[in-house]
């Protein structure tokens, strides 16, 4: 295990969201703009003029939506248009988990399908996977996905692109507004609230610890998509690879160590039955007893049922 980033299928994204984070309500507009219908809705419907008046923002801000909807799951591109997702008909379909957004554990949702899956966010999985250091700067961010990016063959991307992508990427993270901005604009990004990254005069620092506020289900969300990218046939996973791997849940989360190890010791518990631990002869290691679908967690985290 390497990390997305030299993993040859996937395909490096640094544009899409035109400079925007992702704000709150903009995944259920995405998602109401698709399953309205209740068929497969055309790909104009975020390029129609009317989309303006019918998910109430700027043009630029209408692709940022479909990006992030995307991202997120909360929609799906198909061969003839989109559909809803599989984490938007959890959320806002007919089961209704968090149809405003509210619970904060979906913002720690959309942080992994963000930052750890990478879907359409490369640099925000190479921020939170790659950079090792607690304390960095935007500009050593910037030369360090420069660098990794060299070594995939066919992958082109200007100074400039890379640059504007690791800014929206740490202002997704920290509040930053101006008296010109819009409303809209003035909105709190979506994983501000997570308190991941904070930062003093130009350099940023990880906040790495407990995550008190990170669901039993999140994590166990987040265990089972990676096992299933990196290990689909293995029916054990090591410690090691869980907190430490880059695309891992501990990472990825900024959990320390023994804050992954705590939730780890639990996890028959928290999980029914379906994953155990193991500490045997030296040997740490959960065990998986069958096979489930990340979203199988949902409902136990927005129902309370840890």
């Amino acid at each position: 295990m390497r990390g997305r980033l030299f993993d040859p299928n996937y395909k490096p994204q640094f544009a899409g969201h035109e400079t925007f984070p992702l704000r709150h309500l903009w995944l259920r507009k995405a998602y109401d703009a698709v399953a309205k219908s209740g068929t497969i809705v055309s790909r104009g419907i975020f390029n129609d003029p009317n989309a303006i008046v019918l998910l109430g923002v700027g043009k630029n801000m209408v692709s940022a939506i479909r990006h992030w909807g995307l991202a997120c799951k909360v929609i799906e591109e198909t061969k003839g248009g989109y559909i809803p997702g599989p984490v938007g008909n959890a959320l806002f379909g007919p089961a209704q988990l968090d149809p405003y957004l509210e619970n904060p554990a979906s913002a720690w949702l959309a942080h992994w399908l963000i930052a750890g899956e990478g879907n359409r966010a490369t640099t925000w999985h190479y921020v939170f996977n790659h950079v090792s250091a607690q304390a960095f700067e935007k500009s050593t961010v910037v030369s360090g996905l420069r660098e990794t990016l060299a070594n995939r063959p066919g992958v082109r991307v200007t100074e400039s692109t890379l640059s504007r992508d690791v800014e929206v990427c740490l202002r997704s993270y920290i509040t930053k507004g101006t008296a010109n901005d819009t409303a809209e604009e003035l909105a709190e990004p979506v994983l501000t609230q997570l308190g991941l990254i904070t930062t003093t005069r130009g350099s940023y620092d990880f906040r790495v610890g407990p995550k008190p506020s990170l669901p039993d289900g999140i994590f166990l969300y987040a265990l089972t998509a990676f096992w299933q990218q990196n290990a689909s046939t293995a029916n054990t996973l090591g410690f090691d690879l869980i907190a430490l791997e880059r695309g891992s849940p501990g990472i990825t989360f900024k959990l320390d160590v023994d804050s992954v190890a705590e939730r780890l010791v639990d996890i028959e518990r928290i999980s029914g039955g379906i994953y155990a631990w193991s500490d045997t002869a030296g040997m740490r290691q959960v065990i998986r007893r069958k096979e489930v679908v990340p979203d199988h967690f949902l409902p136990l985290t927005y129902l309370g049922c840890k």
